[in-house]
């Protein structure tokens, strides 16, 4: 076969004609057996994502990587960068380097050679009319041998499953911590969105709600106050342009008023601790996901409720809205549009072509509803207002669909399902629900969709 193969054309080999192969081995001579394929990843990091093979006797859970040549590898610097560190299989079509491949963080990981294999067997290019879920898998196109009516059902327990799960969570924190603390961690996480969910919980630890909520509270006028608490947020969290000399995309102009005042209150304030800079994956990011405009973003979440605090406001917001409207009360109480300096830059002296308003829009404000504030209010369970509970789990029930991401997507292809059977956003999380606990686990013995 050629040596100048696109990695397209290995991608869909292993994909559509060897991954089910029962007589694979690694390089070191380990049989390899899929259980499951994992899905694509359209981000940073390995192209298949949560997938679960057998080596051996040992089960492993992780990505996969597909390259033509094993030495590609470290041609494209993967063993430097750790969001390759969760690799467990390296997928080539030949191999030109050590029978297994090293990561970031000094493991190996087998790698699996496909050309032996090849012998006979005629290669087609990638189709995309072809789905890429391994279509021997028991669930695959689920609506062909189970009535509509047991798989809403399914869906509808596994969105209720995935909401206690939450809500469990936040249980525990409230044992040991403040409500509001609680609530705000919760928010924070959300605002991080996959990559940077770590980085974003730590820094609510070091800079907790009581310190923003005091900057929010005292004499100075609201714009004063947002400055203190990003300056607060920032430079812990090692965000300054003094802190990333060289980073950030656009020269910082002299005359940028807004960076020169959070750098100096930076400078005069009683510092906590700052984070390692390599906390936090700025790239590649969207730039209105920016993690300065999200900080951002909850400088406005604090200053908008200095009142009675964002914890009170949460509780009686879901007192409150009935359960029709609940969904548009909650996001209303969380959308952030700004005609500040946020308004016209996604990051400092990156300036937008066009006003940006939105730090904190609708899609991201439901997904944080759903997610954060009702599991929370769940949990919190208040003596002072009966019904509190229920209430939260009645608004999640009828909260309409979200928007569909990726995950989503590769469940539905998986399940063969429309968006008229997956109604609503439990429905939705139900199918995360399946997907992280049965599907990346390996556990389709146990998953009534495969056992039908």
């Amino acid at each position: 076969m050629s040596k100048n193969l696109p990695e397209s054309l290995v991608f869909s080999i292993w994909q559509h004609q060897l991954k089910n192969r029962p007589d694979m081995t690694t390089e070191d001579g380990e049989p390899v057996r899929v259980i499951y394929p994992g899905r694509i990843n359209h981000n940073r990091g390995a192209d298949l994502l949560d997938a679960v093979i057998t080596t051996g006797r040992d089960v492993k859970k992780g990505d996969i990587e597909i390259h033509v040549k094993s030495s590609s590898w470290q041609a494209h610097r993967h063993h430097q960068d750790p969001a390759y560190n969760g690799v467990i299989l390296h997928v080539v079509m030949r191999r030109d380097t050590a029978t297994a491949t090293r990561m970031q963080n000094g493991q190996q990981t087998p790698i699996l050679a496909l050309e032996r294999y090849l012998d006979g067997l005629p290669v087609r290019w990638p189709d995309p009319a072809r789905p890429s879920d391994a279509c021997r898998l028991p669930c695959h196109q689920v609506l062909r041998y189970l009535p509509v009516s047991t798989i809403t059902g399914f869906l509808d327990h596994a969105g209720r499953k995935r909401f206690l799960s939450k809500a469990a969570g936040f249980r525990a924190d409230l044992s040991g911590t403040e409500p509001g603390q609680v609530l705000y961690q919760g928010i924070m996480t959300a605002l991080g969105y996959a990559r940077n969910k770590l980085p974003f919980r730590e820094l609510a630890a070091r800079v907790p709600l009581r310190n923003l909520e005091s900057l929010a509270g005292d004499k100075a006028g609201y714009e004063d106050s947002l400055a203190r608490q990003q300056a607060l947020l920032m430079g812990t969290a090692g965000l300054l342009p003094s802190q990333r000399p060289g980073h950030w995309r656009h020269e910082i102009a002299p005359a940028d008023a807004w960076v020169e005042k959070l750098e100096r209150l930076w400078a005069s304030a009683h510092q906590t601790e700052v984070m390692d800079k390599d906390s936090w994956q700025l790239s590649p990011v969207r730039p209105n996901n920016s993690p300065l405009r999200r900080l951002a973003a909850m400088s406005h979440l604090v200053g908008r409720h200095r009142g009675k605090g964002i914890l009170a406001a949460v509780i009686d917001k879901i007192a409150e809205t009935t359960l029709s409207q609940g969904h548009r009360g909650l996001e209303e109480l969380l959308l952030v549009a700004t005609d500040d300096y946020w308004a016209s830059h996604f990051a400092f002296g990156f300036r937008g072509r066009q006003l940006v308003p939105a730090l904190l829009g609708r899609h991201r404000a439901a997904d944080i509803a759903l997610n954060v504030l009702l599991p929370f209010a769940f949990a919190l369970r208040r003596r002072s207002r009966p019904g509190f509970s229920r209430k939260a789990l009645d608004l999640y029930r009828q909260y309409p669909r979200l928007a569909v991401n990726n995950l989503e997507k590769h469940m539905s292809r998986q399940l063969g399902l429309t968006a008229a059977l997956v109604s609503s956003a439990a429905r939705q999380q139900g199918l995360i629900h399946v997907y992280r606990t049965l599907c990346s686990q390996g556990e389709c013995h146990i998953c009534p969709l495969g056992n039908r």
